[in-house]
């Protein structure tokens, strides 16, 4: 199991950010996710694996003027 914004969502090996997010059923465009205390930005999504018992956050695109 992962924890995902105080959820648990069922973990399996090989696990990526993108699998995660597909899991999860949730279209927002994240800039970063981190991971336990790990940064990981858009473009590693597909090859960034999440360990069993992690903590994920996801960080979401914030744009202003």
């Amino acid at each position: 199991m992962i924890k995902v914004a105080d959820q648990a969502i069922d973990w399996h090996e090989g696990m990526t950010i993108s699998d995660l997010l597909a899991a999860i059923n949730d279209p927002h465009p994240y800039a970063v996710v981190r991971i336990n205390q790990t940064y990981v930005s858009r473009p590693h999504f597909d090859k960034t694996t999440i360990p069993d018992d992690a903590e994920v956050y996801l960080i979401p695109m914030v744009a202003g003027g």
